[in-house]
């Protein structure tokens, strides 16, 4: 098996950590370089035969027509809603994401983070502390509740996982049929299809989103799905934040027509933190880090470096996005 030229595109704004993962997984293996944005574009990307695109945000027109010598354009993330595919496609090399897996235990892992502290109304909570009042707020039981979930993938099995110990009933819907086997593991109480989706949002005391961002779910919770949750529920949102009709979602709240929101993704990033919705003690909110973890950028770089040896075998790379 061969060396490869690697190139690597970093984003500036996320921790070192991403960069240090993929250093490590590819070793001595293969030759990399770190992408200089004060060096020449044409020059760095002369001769690399894999670039690996941090969450697929690094790469710019510019960058896929130098990419002439490239067979893999790897993307080291999971959504697409924000990456020129379309383009990309009319260029020679291959085009490959980390699926979902790879990130599902994080997002899960926040998710029900959100669940938790929104049960114990922890920001009023904290507000009582610094008062020195105790015994205050009255939290929720979430024994014996109803956890939602739009979208039945990897992130949402993952959070199915980690509420079912707490007592929680699990009603989920999907586009896909799902593995027999984790239907076994998992066991939720309800499974349907998109027809079914204004009953679990009725019926959820906590609805969690987990679908890709595309022109069919963009908004999927709109004003009128807003208004068959119930007043006691909470909105939980580990995706995109254009799967809501913000606006809607932040009225709602406003007028305590929810409970709640959990919130780590935004229609527009960095989202106005000015905004008063943001400031209510029934709203947690977190930069976009629900799926940034040591063991996303791990698995990630890993799965990279395994489709880096791929190519170096003349094999195809796994989770091709181009068709």
């Amino acid at each position: 098996m061969r060396r490869l030229k690697v190139l690597y595109l970093p984003l500036v704004t996320v921790p070192p950590e991403y960069q240090e993962a993929v250093v490590t997984a590819i070793g001595d293996r293969h030759d990399l370089t770190i992408y200089d944005f004060d060096k020449s574009l044409p020059e760095q990307f002369k001769n690399q035969e894999v670039v690996v695109d941090l969450g697929g945000s690094v790469g710019t027109k510019e960058m896929y027509d130098a990419a002439n010598d490239a067979k893999l354009w790897q993307i080291m993330g999971t959504g697409l809603d924000h990456v020129d595919i379309p383009y990309m496609k009319s260029k020679s090399f291959m085009i490959s994401n980390c699926p979902g897996q790879f990130s599902s235990v994080a997002l899960a892992e926040c998710a029900m983070m959100y669940i938790l502290m929104l049960s114990r109304r922890y920001a009023e909570s904290v507000e009582h502390f610094v008062a020195g009042q105790l015994y205050q707020p009255l939290g929720y039981t979430i024994d014996g509740t109803v956890l939602g979930l739009i979208g039945f993938g990897a992130s949402a099995q993952e959070l199915a996982r980690r509420a079912k110990p707490f007592g929680m009933r699990i009603m989920a819907i999907d586009v896909r049929p799902i593995e027999p086997e984790i239907l076994d593991e998992i066991q939720p109480d309800f499974l349907g299809g998109p027809d079914d989706m204004d009953r679990v949002v009725a019926e959820s005391d906590y609805l969690s989103l987990h679908l890709h961002l595309n022109d069919d779910t963009r908004h999927i919770i709109d004003a009128r799905r807003i208004e068959l949750m119930k007043p006691t529920a909470s909105l939980i949102n580990v995706a995109r934040g254009a799967l809501i009709d913000e606006e809607a979602m932040h009225d709602a709240l406003v007028r305590k027509r929810i409970a709640g929101a959990g919130l780590d993704a935004f229609a527009t990033e960095p989202p106005d933190a000015s905004l008063p919705v943001y400031r209510l003690p029934n709203v947690i909110v977190t930069p976009h880090i629900s799926g940034g973890t040591d063991g996303t950028a791990r698995a990630r770089a890993g799965a990279a470096f395994e489709n880096i040896d791929r190519i170096a075998q003349g094999l195809e790379p796994l989770y091709r996005v181009d068709g």
